[in-house]
């Protein structure tokens, strides 16, 4: 008796992967060893960078209140450790986003602060 090939799966799962390397360029896109490869680094580079964005974003906001409390005659560091001190529960992405959207309710914190 001959095997038996279960081409049904066999195909959904090639057009799955084809699916998401739609886009790619030359082979990329629609051979399947080479599409295979590159959607499965894709993911990988995914997976990692889901992890990064928000390292980045963090990082960013960082920046933007520093550069928010310069002109207050404060570092990022002091300017931190007074609002732990008096006890102010404004996260980082909120800061950020008042220093740079609304400059006067930041400043009005500012010197709740100081």
């Amino acid at each position: 008796m001959p095997r038996s090939v279960n081409s049904v799966a066999s195909r959904e799962r090639r057009k799955k992967v084809l699916k998401l390397a739609k886009g790619n360029f030359l082979a990329r896109r629609n051979v399947w060893t080479v599409a295979k490869n590159t959607v499965e680094k894709g993911l990988t580079y995914a997976y990692r960078d889901r992890r990064t964005k928000k390292r980045n974003f963090r990082s960013l906001w960082i920046q933007r209140i520093n550069a928010a409390v310069r002109p207050q005659g404060l570092t990022y560091s002091t300017f931190i450790n007074k609002l732990n001190a008096k006890g102010v529960q404004l996260n980082r992405k909120v800061l950020a986003d008042l220093a740079m959207n609304h400059p006067k309710a930041f400043e009005a914190v500012v010197n709740a602060v100081k």
